[in-house]
C-alpha cells in the first residue's frame, strides 16, 4: 500500500542515446526564429548514410532495413549570419564539475579548425544540464585544452570553473530560446 506522505527513493536510469536532444530541439526552435525573423539562415546538417537494403511490404510503404554511416558527421549546424559562415556543434554533460573532452571527436576538431582558417565562425555550444547553463566555446579557445590532454598528466576534461570564468553564457528565454547569435557577436567582435 502506498501512503501519500511516504516518500519512495529510486534512482532514475539515464538513457544516453538521446542525450543532447533537448538542446538540439531548443537550437532548432531558435534557428526557426532566426529564419522567420530574417536574422540568419542556420540549419541542422543531415547525417550522411548509405542505404544498403530496403524492404517493400507494399508499393507505397518502402522501409529502410539496413543502412550505414558513410562518413563521420562533422558538426550539427551550419549557416550564414551577417555575411559570415557559421559552423558549430551542440554538446551536453550531466557532470557538475567538468566537461569531458571525449565528448568531442577529432574529426570535429579538424573540421572546425578548417572553418576558422577560412575566417568562418567555429564553436561549440556546451550545456551543463545540472545547472541548466549554456556556454559558447570557440574552437580557438578549445584548442589549447584539447592539445593539453595528450601531454603527460594532461587533463581529459574542461573544469566547470573554466566555463564560468572564461566563457560567455547563453541565457535561456522564450523567443528565441537560446539567443546564441547575440553572444557570438560579442565573442567574435562583429
Amino acid at each position: 500500500m502506498n501512503y501519500p506522505n511516504k516518500k519512495k527513493s529510486f534512482q532514475k536510469e539515464v538513457n544516453k542515446a538521446n542525450l543532447g536532444m533537448t538542446l538540439e530541439s531548443d537550437i532548432d526552435a531558435t534557428n526557426r526564429y532566426y529564419l522567420d525573423s530574417g536574422i540568419a539562415v542556420i540549419h541542422k546538417k543531415p547525417t550522411p548514410i548509405q542505404v544498403v537494403n530496403v524492404s517493400y511490404p507494399a508499393r507505397n510503404k518502402a522501409k529502410i532495413t539496413e543502412a550505414y554511416y558513410k562518413t563521420p558527421s562533422t558538426t550539427d549546424y551550419n549557416g550564414v549570419f551577417k555575411g559570415k559562415y557559421i559552423d558549430f556543434d551542440a554538446k551536453e554533460t550531466n557532470s557538475t564539475t567538468s566537461f569531458p573532452l571525449k565528448n568531442i571527436h577529432p574529426h570535429q576538431i579538424s573540421h572546425l579548425t578548417s572553418v576558422e582558417k577560412q575566417n568562418g565562425i567555429a564553436f561549440f555550444i556546451i550545456h551543463f544540464k545540472p545547472y541548466n547553463e549554456y556556454y559558447i566555446l570557440p574552437i580557438h579557445l578549445l584548442m589549447p585544452l584539447w592539445e593539453n590532454q595528450y601531454k603527460e598528466k594532461g587533463r581529459k576534461s574542461i573544469p566547470y570553473a573554466y566555463f564560468k570564468d572564461n566563457l560567455h553564457q547563453i541565457h535561456f528565454s522564450y523567443q528565441p530560446r537560446l539567443d546564441y547569435l547575440k553572444v557570438i557577436q560579442t565573442v567574435f567582435n562583429f
